[in-house]
């Protein structure tokens, strides 16, 4: 008797110009194992190059969007390592910091869509995404400082969506907060009741893949790299951005459009 196939452990499924991301370890609560997210990085990378999709989202599939990184996994990896498991822990958290960056630097806009709670490397995922909507089921925490282990890469992603004194909070006491709250401090942008996450989901990724993708892709990319920068420098480099913006073809096409009133024909 054949044995079971594995379920796949990310689901990969279009809408549109809409690329769905659904993680698949509910039994596990969706955490990050090595597995998981070597499957978002390559979908990522994929989707990088598909010049068909304009917005990708991130879901997960059962009651909790992520709990983190794979305890168990790491438990084993201290266990059958002679360095207790030095070189492995450094692999895996160098693996995610990838994977964080590579949605930080992704050419298209990334949305989370949290149905359930999130924390630790999940509350990560959350604040790394370009937008989240939440669900008001959903719940937020980094509560590594309850077990021993502080959410330091958790916290490099939280400290640039919050402001210092709420992921401090967070950080300290590692307790949940709410969707509403979440939103509130800014780490999510919309709030919506479980039966309507998706359609809510779905309405801003058209809203953002409506929009010229040349564009999006020179704005993303300028709005991370001028948040690391000072004042005097953000300026001249935003100045820099904009001059060659205004010289490509879908600006315009869109000023042209704006001006003759009448909706714009954004080149392909």
């Amino acid at each position: 008797m054949n044995a079971p196939l594995a379920q796949p452990l990310l689901l990969v499924h279009r809408e549109g110009a809409v690329l769905r991301l659904t993680m698949n370890r509910a039994s596990a609560r969706n955490a990050l194992s090595e597995g998981l997210m070597s499957a978002l990085q390559i979908a990522l990378d994929d989707a990088a190059q598909d010049l068909s999709v304009r917005v990708i989202a991130i879901g997960a599939d059962g009651p909790a969007f992520s709990s983190g990184h794979d305890l168990k996994e790491m438990t084993a990896l201290r266990k059958d390592a002679a360095d207790g498991g030095r070189a492995a822990f450094a692999a895996l958290f160098a693996q995610c910091s990838k994977l964080m960056q590579a949605i930080v630097r992704h050419p298209k806009p990334v949305i989370a869509q949290v149905q359930g709670i999130a924390t630790a490397a999940g509350c990560q995922l959350v604040a790394s995404c370009d937008l989240a909507v939440a669900s008001t089921l959903a719940r937020f925490a980094t509560p590594g400082v309850n077990i021993g282990l502080f959410c330091s890469t958790p916290m490099v992603a939280l400290s640039r969506n919050v402001s210092r004194k709420h992921a401090m909070e967070m950080l300290l006491t590692g307790d949940m907060i709410s969707a509403e709250e979440a939103r509130r401090i800014g780490l999510v942008n919309r709030v919506a009741d479980s039966e309507a996450l998706g359609a809510v989901t779905m309405a801003l990724a058209r809203q953002v893949a409506s929009k010229p993708t040349a564009t999006v892709k020179i704005g993303k990319e300028a709005f991370y790299r001028q948040l690391e920068m000072g004042l005097t420098n953000a300026y001249d480099y935003a100045s820099q951005v904009m001059t060659e913006n205004m010289l490509a073809a879908e600006a315009e096409e869109g000023i042209g459009a704006f001006i003759e009133k009448r909706e714009p024909k954004w080149p392909e």
